[in-house]
């Protein structure tokens, strides 16, 4: 699975000396941030319409109104059972011309008290425990996002933006900067939302840097690991489509449905449609709204190829669900994720969005 790759990546890149142009680079960005994205297969560039578009879509946060004031939102998940922290933090608000949208968010996904056993070893050849510390490896992207909606008789349309900076760390050992941006365009057109995302138009790199002593480097060498020499990383462009609609079931209940099409350009990959050098993975996600207060919400991607005992070919696919419920200015949402999975990657995602509208001027 994608993500069991991510946590070997995080782990040990230490000993990867082939930095350059890998397929999953920055791929802690494409985990998704929000409880409800998640539960829905992250399908959302079209409908999402909140400060959480700062990263899944940049021009959805033009759907938010000077009305509508400052949003806040915030995230907690944990990967792998417990082992990987995913964080994240942001908030939007409008400018002083109508129509237009600022954001900035931090996202994080960390990996913690890792045991570095590099001084394992004393000089005479004994193993001293006490020697054994702990470091974390962690990502960090920041993202300023701004978006504008232009009115047009059929509908709006909006255009949004973000530039975000990388930085990737792991212990004393490794840092990199890298910087990136997206484009995103949304158009409504009475309940339909079309969507694209041009992610990493500008290839997003990582130019890496590594810290070994001398003595860290002989033990590398001694234990068959090449030592890491500072390189650049590359992450290529992908383009997001996507389609949404709402379905007015009665007064009360309404479903949003979306479907999502990501076209990767590093190479083949494992996906549903796998070529060379462009593969598509769909999602899908669903969203039934109980009078806008109660929300639940299932999804399905990365659909996979997978090899069984024997050698049989199989689909694969990774499931989710949640629920949402709005609490006068605050949204709580939860979503659980990896289902079933015999690997036991299941994730529980929560997260917060907190609107603060501006007082009435009467």
């Amino acid at each position: 699975m994608r993500y069991i790759y991510l946590c070997l990546i995080l782990t040990s890149t230490l000993f990867f000396t082939e930095l350059q142009a890998q397929k999953y680079s920055n791929e802690f960005l494409s985990i998704g941030v929000g409880a409800r994205a998640q539960a829905m297969g992250n399908s959302v560039v079209a409908s999402t319409n909140d400060v959480y578009a700062g990263v899944w879509n940049p021009a959805g946060l033009a759907a938010l109104t000077p009305d509508d004031g400052l949003q806040l939102g915030a995230m907690h998940s944990e990967w792998f059972g417990g082992v990987g922290k995913f964080d994240y933090l942001a908030f939007t608000l409008p400018t002083t011309q109508s129509g237009n949208r600022l954001a900035f968010s931090l996202v994080r996904f960390g990996i913690d008290n890792i045991p570095n056993t590099l001084s394992l070893y004393e000089s005479d050849g004994s193993i001293n425990f006490d020697n054994i510390t702990d470091f974390s490896s962690a990502d960090y992207a920041f993202v300023g996002s701004y978006a504008k909606e232009i009115n047009k008789p059929k509908g709006p349309i909006r255009f949004g933006g973000s530039v975000k900076v990388v930085h990737r760390r792991i212990g004393p050992f490794a840092t990199s900067w890298g910087f990136g941006a997206d484009l995103g365009v949304q158009v409504v057109r009475d309940k339909w939302v079309w969507a694209v995302l041009a992610k990493d138009i500008t290839t997003t790199f990582n130019a890496w840097s590594f810290s070994f002593t001398d003595q860290e480097k002989d033990i590398l060498e001694l234990t068959n690991n090449e030592v890491p020499i500072n390189s650049v990383e590359i992450t290529r462009p992908q383009l997001i489509m996507g389609g949404a609609r709402t379905f007015e079931i009665n007064e009360k209940v309404s479903l949003l449905s979306e479907m999502n099409l990501i076209f990767t350009t590093d190479g083949q990959r494992n996906t549903l449609i796998s070529a060379d050098p462009i593969s598509i993975d769909p999602s899908l996600g669903l969203e039934m709204a109980y009078r806008k207060f109660l929300f639940l919400r299932a999804g399905i991607n990365q659909f996979q190829r997978e090899l069984d005992f024997g050698n049989e070919e199989t689909l694969t696919m990774r499931p989710s669900m949640g629920i949402g419920l709005q609490l006068g200015s605050l949204l709580v949402d939860y979503a659980y994720t990896d289902l079933g999975d015999d690997q036991n990657t299941f994730s529980h995602v929560v997260s917060l969005r907190l609107g603060l509208k501006p007082r009435s001027k009467e």
